[in-house]
């Protein structure tokens, strides 16, 4: 088969403008908590998409760790994606369920996580990951796996003798959204596509062709 033939037909479910929610924050959470009851494999995972330092883009696929009046994902301020939201603090987010043949993408502005929220995710992630964070220098070159194997055990022994902290280099990020989209397939390519978009601290609601 060539890829250019492949095909699916989009029909479970539809969308309607009357009958979403006025804040795209709860819309969110109401489609997120469907994802959750239909088993979708890894539903917080999203496509992070930054503005490099070479102001190429660049993306990736991170996980959601929080909801609130943003979305929130955790890192390495010193890996590539870390830098770059540092340098250019606007990103957007990308959802894809293809079991729930639904799509959500984000746009905004993020900022830092408090010290606190970052030091309270950091201790309630297991062990391992937690030294996982100290080992890798993220993003920069390494001359083997074996230099990452040696690190661990650094660390394994390091904090064998004392609590584990949060590297200072690591922490959390919050996108604060302008602009969201909801996403559901229909036939015929004629999806459902539901926009809102932040203006003078109000959302509006608008349909788009698909």
């Amino acid at each position: 088969m060539k890829i250019s033939d492949i095909r699916k037909e989009y029909s479970s479910k539809i969308l309607e403008i009357n009958k979403v929610e006025k804040s795209p924050i709860e819309q969110f959470k109401r489609w997120m908590m469907e994802a959750l009851e239909a088993e979708v494999m890894e539903p917080n995972a999203m496509n992070l998409a930054t503005i490099g330092l070479d102001n190429r883009p660049s993306a990736r696929i991170v996980l959601l760790k929080g909801i609130d009046h943003g979305f929130v994902f955790f890192t390495n301020y010193e890996s590539k994606k870390g830098k770059e939201l540092i340098e250019h603090p606007y990103a957007s987010l990308t959802f894809f369920w293809p079991e729930m043949e639904r799509q959500v993408r984000i746009e905004g502005r993020t900022e830092k996580t408090s010290e606190e929220e970052s030091d309270e995710y950091f201790l309630s992630r297991p062990t391992e990951s937690q030294i996982g964070a100290w080992t890798s220098p993220q993003s920069q070159e390494i001359p083997s796996r074996g230099f990452l194997e040696e690190q661990r055990k650094y660390y394994e022994g390091k904090f064998s003798e004392k609590p584990l902290q949060r590297p200072p280099h690591w922490g959390g990020f919050r996108l604060l959204a302008d602009r969201i989209e909801f996403w559901q397939g229909r036939p015929g390519r004629l999806h459902d596509r539901i926009k809102y978009t932040l203006e003078d601290e109000l959302w509006r609601i608008t349909r788009l062709a698909p």
